[in-house]
């Protein structure tokens, strides 16, 4: 048995392309599917259950990912448990290669390989996402994937973990690297942002998350943050992708001046949602 579990707020515009590729097993009795619409203002509770009873959907009043990921906690009866952004593609396959993977001894948590979607991102955009892919600790860690699977274990690890805004990076850095592992049979389709006024958005959430990560005693204490080293090794490797790093540099420098300045005031609930991708 693995539960997937799904936090959804306001996601009726995209979730049915998501559970379109899950419900099919779980109807089946093997997958157990539970949608927590949180907070919702919109029909993503009703698009949910339109796919019958292969899905258990829950509401809370609350606008909040945690509180979803807690009562789909409480509500799961399977282990390994799967967390999914509802705004992501994943299909029954890749979380089966997940759940195998997590059988390994030794593994506590697991990610997909993440494929991006940018053929509808403007160029800035898809610049910037050409030299993110490429940082080490993009490309190993659990984070910006939308999806981390765990095991009974490592459930444990991350159910201790205080409430963050980057609850993602949080439980990637709460395993070892060899505690963790990235699926090279498991892959996660990732909608981008569509403009870039939406891009350094979505980075503004991240650097505030990051730094509340960092002020926090009970959370992990090292942060995976950009090195100039890693970003001076892939243009030495490949000197035609320096337009590309210029961009990156200028969204990540104006996100972090941003995302300072929310931290400095303790703005860790505003949730900077990326809309255009959801479009």
């Amino acid at each position: 048995m693995v539960s997937v579990i799904v936090p959804a707020h306001n996601e009726a515009r995209v979730i049915g392309r998501l559970l379109t590729q899950l419900v099919a097993d779980s109807q089946q009795g093997v997958m157990d599917l539970v949608v927590v619409a949180n907070g919702c203002t919109d029909d993503t509770a009703v698009v949910a259950a339109s796919f019958g009873s292969g899905v258990r959907v829950l509401s809370v009043p609350v606008a909040s990912k945690r509180e979803a990921l807690v009562a789909g906690d409480q509500a799961a009866i399977g282990y390994p448990r799967v967390y999914v952004d509802a705004d992501v593609e994943l299909n029954a396959e890749d979380v089966w290669a997940l759940a195998e993977a997590l059988a390994r001894p030794g593994v506590l948590a697991a990610g997909p390989r993440r494929v991006l979607a940018t053929n509808e991102s403007p160029r800035l955009v898809r610049w910037y996402y050409d030299i993110w892919m490429r940082l080490p600790e993009v490309r190993d860690g659990l984070f910006g994937r939308g999806v981390i699977a765990v095991s009974e274990a490592g459930h444990a690890r991350v159910a201790s973990l205080p409430p963050l805004l980057s609850d993602d990076l949080a439980a990637s850095l709460a395993f070892a690297p060899d505690e963790r592992l990235i699926v090279p049979g498991s892959k996660v389709l990732i909608h981008p942002p569509r403009t870039v006024k939406d891009l350094i958005r979505r980075r503004i959430r991240v650097v505030t998350g990051v730094t509340q990560i960092e002020r926090t005693t009970d959370a992990p204490d090292s942060v995976a943050r950009t090195r100039p080293r890693d970003l001076l090794s892939i243009v030495s490797q490949e000197p035609l992708l320096m337009p590309k790093l210029i961009v990156f540099i200028a969204v990540t420098v104006l996100a972090r001046l941003r995302g300072q300045q929310a931290a400095n005031r303790r703005d860790y609930s505003t949730w900077r949602r990326d809309e255009s991708s959801r479009v």
